[in-house]
């Protein structure tokens, strides 16, 4: 894969500084026997931020990468679209 630039790249970035900095406060509360439920809950959280962050990527990469691939004629980035899909809904 090439190396290039995301329109939302500073985006990203924030939304996974939030989302490790989540999981550190979920960790410190299995460290400190906070409620289960409280910790679910938390999780929860976690993957819904996660599920969001994967959707924003995922716009962005049809949008962007796989439209200029087409116009390319590189039919492989479908290919490869179609596996992450595969991966990101399992």
């Amino acid at each position: 894969m090439e190396k290039h630039s995301h329109p939302n790249q500073k985006q990203v970035i924030n939304r996974l500084s939030r989302i490790i900095g989540h999981t550190e406060a979920i960790k410190r509360m299995c460290i400190e026997e906070k409620d289960c439920t409280e910790v679910l809950i938390q999780i929860a959280a976690v993957k819904s931020a996660l599920n969001n962050l994967g959707k924003l990527i995922l716009q962005e990469h049809i949008e962007h990468c796989v439209v200029h691939a087409i116009e390319e004629g590189n039919t492989e980035a479908l290919d490869d679209l179609y596996e992450a899909l595969n991966k990101f809904v399992k």
